[in-house]
């Protein structure tokens, strides 16, 4: 597994507000983190379109949709079921904005 690779991932159970069943995700850590932790961090995807500064628009498999970066988890890789594809180098572009603005600004 690799950074911005898509996973279809089991996010239940979920508490509250959490963006919950199974649904594709982004990782997003670093391949250097990937490797030897358990744990990945993923940004799932959703068909919610909300023009939120820290959701990221996507096309992925015929449907537009947005990376909700405000709905990161720490998941084991467990939950990862299947790898459904790669996300574009524009797309991983915008998500590093979004992070730094949503994190380090």
């Amino acid at each position: 597994m690799r950074q911005y690779d898509i996973f279809i991932v089991n996010l239940d159970p979920t508490v509250g507000s959490e963006i919950r069943k199974t649904r594709p995700c982004i990782v997003i850590t670093p391949d250097e983190m990937n490797g030897p932790l358990r744990t990945v961090q993923v940004a799932p995807m959703t068909t919610n379109i909300q023009p939120f500064p820290w959701r990221v628009p996507i096309t992925f498999q015929g449907k537009r949709g947005m990376v909700a970066l405000d709905q990161i988890r720490t998941v084991d890789k467990a939950r990862l079921l299947k790898r459904v594809g790669r996300i574009s180098r524009p797309v991983a572009a915008m998500i590093k904005s979004a992070i730094q603005q949503m994190l380090v600004e």
